[in-house]
């Protein structure tokens, strides 16, 4: 199952978290508190001491191929969608500068700053909705309806 969704206009937003912060749920906190509807991210940098990634050979059946890392690590790259039930993928780059990344689980602790911009499809909405094809529940890209505009 395809969603299309049409073009839209960008609006941008900016959002630093500090030390200790949980970054995936802050992120939801901060699209929540924005009320952002089509939500996602534009860029990432910064730095985590915990992360939990569920890694690529998942499938909807055996999600548990999950990695808990602790230590220091820099985000090399975070992307993905915020809506409800958020689908972000991060790289993190240990202290040799090895590279490990899978989907964004949470736990994802900041160390020192993780600096965020997250863009939003102003005229577009994002929900989920279980695919039967993949056993995931998988992104549904609709027009934004006036009433949710205003909203």
């Amino acid at each position: 199952m395809s969603s299309a969704g049409g073009g839209s206009a960008l609006q941008v937003h900016a959002v630093r978290f500090g030390p200790g912060q949980e970054l995936l749920g802050s992120l939801q906190a901060f699209v929540e508190e924005r009320r952002l509807r089509a939500p996602f991210i534009i860029t990432c940098v910064g730095s985590l001491t915990k992360a939990t990634l569920r890694l690529a050979n998942a499938t909807a059946t055996n999600t548990n191929e999950v990695l808990h890392l602790s230590g220091r690590f820099e985000i090399v790259s975070l992307v993905g969608t915020l809506n409800p039930n958020a689908h972000l993928h991060i790289s993190l780059s240990d202290g040799e500068g090895r590279t490990v990344g899978g989907h964004a689980l949470g736990d994802l602790e900041v160390f020192t700053t993780a600096e965020v911009v997250v863009g939003e499809a102003v005229d577009l909405q994002f929900t989920r909705e279980m695919d039967v094809h993949t056993g995931f529940p998988e992104l549904v890209v609709r027009p934004r309806s006036q009433t949710d505009q205003s909203a």
